[in-house]
């Protein structure tokens, strides 16, 4: 069963809990710690973009760059950059925005989306944080003749090709497909899976597909994820860190060697992750200064002063 993870400290009172699993590997893809629920699947939201790009670079999906290729793995927020990189991917292939099939949204980024409303504008496919990989789906039907207007299918070749590659990366037994936030069909992976998914992909040869992925989220993290996002600042944080947030308190990471953790908050917690994120790196011996240690304590806010802590439950990492 889950176990207490992370709890939330105001003037030295215990207020909140956050319940949840996680499992860390070590190189050789052994697990070192497991906590909770580790072997059961969940969905892991948008933890799979990494591997959904990897079945698009698979069955012909070009990028004209690595920062295109990350927009294509991105949780992004809507800033100009993620919008012009979207924009060109559409335009390269003769396709509009029309074409893309995720839910019309604001952007997620508080200058962004103050901008669009100051202009008067409204919600737009283009501005969800899944566009980059809806783009990029796109461009791959494009690319071999598929039809463009059902990529969203479960029977559609891309999103058979998507299922067979998560299959192959993760080592998932095969169950039955979930619909995400942004319409696509989702994968249920386990946790240990999922970790062994993102080992795989650092460690792959440098002229493969998996790498080309993880390469690209690493080279461009604002592009995978945005301004004062907590990717952004953990892969700015920790040398040769490659991760990937996903919705409802999901995380997972893998460093240059092979070591990968994930983790799930089942509450769906989204304040929880990074400490306890943060936490799992202070705990493999991560060296990622004063940044790392500050994202594993979190600030507890009482009228704009700090007054607590969000932190992992002390000794929850021995376990």
């Amino acid at each position: 069963m889950s176990v207490e993870l992370v709890e939330v400290v105001r003037s030295g009172f215990r207020e909140c809990v956050h319940r949840g699993s996680f499992v860390v590997l070590r190189p050789d893809g052994e697990i070192d710690i497991e906590v909770g629920r580790v072997h059961t699947p969940i969905f892991p939201r948008s933890c799979n973009k990494p591997m959904q790009a990897v079945a698009m670079l698979r069955n012909g999906f070009v990028p004209s760059s690595t920062a295109e290729l990350a927009i294509a793995s991105a949780s992004h927020t809507g800033e100009q950059t993620h919008l012009a990189l979207v924009r060109g991917l559409l335009a390269r292939h003769g396709l509009r925005e029309e074409h893309l099939q995720c839910p019309a949204d604001l952007p997620t980024n508080e200058f962004a989306r103050a901008a669009v409303l100051t202009n008067g504008a409204r919600s737009k496919r283009i501005y969800m944080n899944c566009s980059g990989k809806h783009a990029a789906m796109l461009a791959t039907c494009v690319a071999n003749d598929w039809p463009t207007d059902s990529y969203l299918q479960p029977g559609h070749p891309l999103q058979q090709a998507v299922v067979d590659t998560i299959a192959e990366l993760t080592g998932e037994p095969e169950t039955e497909l979930g619909i995400d936030g942004c319409g696509l069909p989702i994968v249920p992976v386990s946790l240990v899976n999922l970790a062994r998914a993102f080992a795989a992909l650092v460690t792959a040869a440098p002229e493969s597909n998996e790498r080309a992925v993880a390469d690209a989220i690493r080279a461009h993290p604002a592009v995978a994820s945005g301004t004062d996002e907590d990717d952004l600042t953990l892969m700015s944080a920790v040398a040769g860190l490659f991760c990937k947030a996903g919705a409802d308190g999901v995380h997972a990471g893998a460093l240059p060697d092979g070591t990968a953790f994930a983790l799930k908050l089942d509450d769906g917690g989204e304040r929880a992750r990074v400490p306890m994120t943060a936490a799992i790196l202070c705990r493999i011996g991560v060296d990622g200064g004063d940044v790392l240690t500050d994202l594993a304590a979190r600030p507890v806010l009482g009228g704009g002063a700090r007054v607590g802590t969000i932190r992992a439950i002390p000794g929850v990492l021995d376990l």
